[in-house]
Parts: structure tokens; C-alpha cells; sequence
């Protein structure tokens, strides 16, 4: 990880370590790398989601792109699996994203990809880093050297919009579902998608007004969601977070429907109608191991990386296979993207739903979850001190103590975020008691560390 980009790109709070000026230079490293590359005139496509700071870092962005030499291509409010989808149809060199996804509206986010839609590699992150970080001045071009903007853009949000629909597999109708957009930028497009097919429809959390993202709502916190599918007798809640890259489904009991159990339904979906390459489903160290059991006991094999869904998704083309994803919601249907898409798998999980007959809590029932308790103990300091507590022998005999008495039925997962200045403290095991006990024990530790 480099000194700016994390597992997510760059991420801070908005004038507070993430800032115009930091902005201004991306846009102008970014332009020079591409160049390069392309050996002409870059076209750069940029979208965001709704937080208060997403003009003021766009505006940054632009000008450091045309001030380099690019044309930006502005697309305003959209997922963030859109700019990757209108990167590649548009044949742009490079597309940007504003957003930190489903973090508070304060903080925000530089995310890029590159002509192909995935995210940049690390060779390319690094050489744009070193040219923010050097003491070499960026360049300012000239007289016709200088960048245009594109604004009119629409169609191509559109055409993200047909191509969401035509995903569906089969009739998708006679549904009453609850969707909860979280304020975000799904704010823009889940009405025009979702209308397109027969259902009781209800769309709420639409209005954002750049501080209201991810606020209560969306798909890190469903109790607001949860409540209304149960007493709206809605058969299927959906969320999203801010940016339109994460899913999180609700049944009809208001019981949660993770990108674990997401993975698991599509996947069983894949596998028998021949689809599921090498029977393989890509996930993340999290996952749950009653996922691990539903995989094995259909014969799917369960290829795990550590947790990030660009990890994921480098796992999925070095392996040629078509589902991977990440239990907080991100899921990845390689045939169809190249990045994971909420609303994406809010079709297909819908597709197997119609196509099944049958309730939710019924699909998901098979995937039978051991007690997790997760805890995230922020931490001062930065990275350097989030290294620091993750080196302390004192954390690591604390763990191997607590892994030998939880057993073979048990497991702990104690990682630094990529993306917030936290410690996340992960246990499993049979008894519920023992998992938040032990996950308690270790975040206190970790507080003295």
C-alpha cells in the first residue's frame, strides 16, 4: 500500500488530508501517466456521488486533467460501477470516481480506473503517487494543449441503465419490493432501473442533500429497512450504499441478506445452469464459514484473498472465474463487470428469486451462519500507529491464546482498514457468548496498544 492510494484508492476527509490542492495534483499526475501511455491526448471520464465536497474535489480534478492536457468527460451523480461501465463504452482512457463509498459524508474519495475498467494497477498508482509526492513541478500546458470538458453526457447513463436491465435472467414481476438508496448515487439511476419491471415498487432515501449520505440508512445500517419490509409486508428489502457498489438484501422477516448469502444463491444459480466456471466463487477472508459449508456441500469450491474487493476481482481474471465478491455487499459477475455493482446484483439475485418461486428466508435458509461479532477500534495515529498495533507480539500471543481455546470451530480475523484509521476485530465460532466475549477481549487490548 502506497503513502496515498489504500485498498480503495485515496481516501481522507474532505479538506482535511483530502483537499483541492491534493485534487488539482491527481488530476494532473493522472493526465501525464495516461499520456504517456496513450501517447496523445487522454479522454478522461469522472462521476461522483452526493456528498457535500464532490463538487469542490470535481472541480480540482478537471482542472488539473485539462490544465495536463486531457478531455473530461462529466458525468455528475452516478454508481460508481457506471464511470467503469461508460470508461469502456465511451473508449476513454482513464475514469475517475469521487466517493467514499459508504463512509460518513465528511470523508471522500479518489478512485480511478483504467480503459478497461478495473481499477489501475499498483504500477500505474505508484507512478501517479510519486508524481503528486516529488518535488518536480506538474506540468501547466498551453494554447491548444489544454483539455476541453464534456458535459452532456446523459445518454451514456442511459445506456449503463439498458444494460443493467437487459442482466435480468428471466421475468422479474409480482414482487412488492422496498429499496433503500441511501442518498447516494443510486439516487439517479434505481428509479428509471427498477421501474422497468413489474413490481409493487417503493424507492425511498432519493434526496440527498450532501450530508445525508449513508446516513441511517443504506446497506451499513438496515434497521431502517428491516422495520418497513416487515411492516409493509414487503417481500424483499434492498439496499445500497453510497456509491452503488455494494448490495445488501433484506427478507421478508427483515433478516439480513449479506454478500456472503448473495454469492451463495447466485452461485448455486450459476452452477446448475452450467455457468459457474471451474465451480468456483471467489470471496474474502471474512466470509462466513457457514458459507464455507453451504459452498463444500454443493461441491463449489471457495477460493478466498484478503479483504478488498480489488483483491477479489485480481483473483477472478487470474483464475478465469465468473462470481466473486465480498460479505459487506460487493459482488462481482465478471461476464458482465468489471467492478462490483449493487444494483447489478440486485437484478440477478431477483432473477433467481422469481425465477425460484419462493420466499426469501426460504432461498437463503441452506446458508446456515455461525455467530460473528465484529468490532472496529478506531485508532489514532494513522497508518504508522495501525502498523504498530498489528506488529505488537502482545496482540499476537493475545490471539493465539484466544484461536486455541475457540478450536477448530472457531476462528479470529484481526486486520487494519485500507480505507478508515481502524482496527477490525472478526471472531467466529458455535456459541455466541464465547464470539462477542472474545471479539470484546481483543478490542480492549487493543485500545492500550
Amino acid at each position: 500500500m502506497g503513502k496515498l492510494f489504500g485498498t480503495d484508492g485515496i481516501r481522507g476527509v474532505a479538506n482535511d488530508g483530502l483537499d483541492i490542492n491534493l485534487a488539482l495534483k491527481v488530476g494532473q499526475a493522472v493526465a501525464m501517466v495516461i499520456s504517456e501511455e496513450k501517447k496523445g491526448r487522454p479522454i478522461v471520464t469522472i462521476g461522483n456521488d452526493t456528498r457535500l465536497s464532490c463538487d469542490m474535489l470535481e472541480s480540482a480534478i478537471v482542472a488539473g486533467l485539462c490544465a495536463a492536457g486531457a478531455n473530461v468527460m462529466v458525468l455528475g451523480v452516478v454508481p460508481t460501477p457506471a464511470v467503469a461501465f461508460i470508461t469502456v463504452g465511451a473508449k476513454a482512457d482513464a475514469g475517475i470516481v469521487i466517493s467514499a463509498s459508504h463512509n460518513p459524508y465528511q470523508d471522500n474519495g479518489i478512485k480511478i480506473f483504467g480503459a478497461k475498467g478495473f481499477k489501475l494497477s499498483d504500477a500505474l498508482e505508484n507512478k501517479i503517487e510519486d508524481l503528486i509526492l516529488g518535488d518536480e513541478p506538474l506540468p501547466l500546458l498551453t494554447h491548444e494543449k489544454i483539455g476541453k470538458v464534456i458535459r452532456k453526457n446523459q445518454d451514456w447513463v442511459e445506456k449503463y441503465i439498458d444494460y443493467l436491465e437487459e442482466s435480468a435472467e428471466g421475468e422479474i414481476s409480482g414482487l412488492k419490493v422496498f429499496i433503500d438508496c441511501s442518498n447516494g448515487a443510486a439516487s439517479r439511476t434505481a428509479s428509471d432501473l427498477f421501474s422497468r419491471f413489474d413490481l409493487d415498487l417503493e424507492i425511498v432515501k432519493t434526496h440527498p442533500n450532501g450530508v445525508n449520505i449513508n446516513d441511517a440508512c443504506g446497506s451499513t445500517d438496515t434497521t431502517f429497512l428491516g422495520k418497513t419490509v416487515v411492516s409493509g409486508g414487503y417481500d424483499i428489502g434492498i439496499a445500497f450504499d453510497g456509491d452503488a457498489d455494494r448490495c445488501i438484501i433484506v427478507d421478508e422477516k427483515g433478516d439480513i441478506v449479506d454478500g456472503d448469502k448473495i454469492m451463495g444463491v447466485c452461485g448455486l444459480a450459476m452452477l446448475q445452469a452450467g455457468r459457474l466456471t471451474h465451480n468456483t466463487i471467489v470471496s474474502t477472508v471474512m466470509s462466513n464459514l457457514g458459507f464455507h459449508d453451504f459452498t463444500r456441500g454443493h461441491g463449489i469450491s471457495l477460493v478466498c484473498t484478503a479483504v478488498g474487493d480489488r483483491n477479489v476481482l485480481e483473483k477472478m481474471v487470474e483464475g478465469g472465474y465468473a462470481l466473486g465478491g465480498e460479505q459487506s455487499g460487493h459482488v462481482i459477475f465478471r461476464e458482465e463487470s468489471t467492478t462490483g455493482d449493487g444494483q447489478l446484483a440486485a437484478i440477478k439475485f431477483l432473477s433467481v428469486l422469481c425465477a425460484s418461486g419462493r420466499r426469501v428466508s426460504e432461498l437463503v435458509e441452506e446458508i446456515a451462519y455461525y455467530p460473528q461479532e465484529l468490532i472496529n477500534v478506531t485508532v489514532a495515529g494513522g497508518n504508522t500507529a495501525k502498523e504498530a498495533i498489528m506488529a505488537s507480539e502482545i496482540l499476537r500471543a493475545a490471539i493465539r491464546e484466544e484461536e486455541a481455546i475457540l478450536g477448530e470451530k472457531g476462528r479470529i480475523l484481526v486486520r487494519a482498514s485500507g480505507t478508515e484509521p481502524k482496527i477490525r476485530v472478526m471472531v467466529e465460532a458455535e456459541q455466541e457468548e464465547v464470539v462477542k466475549k472474545t471479539a470484546k477481549k481483543l478490542a480492549d487490548l487493543i485500545k492500550t496498544l
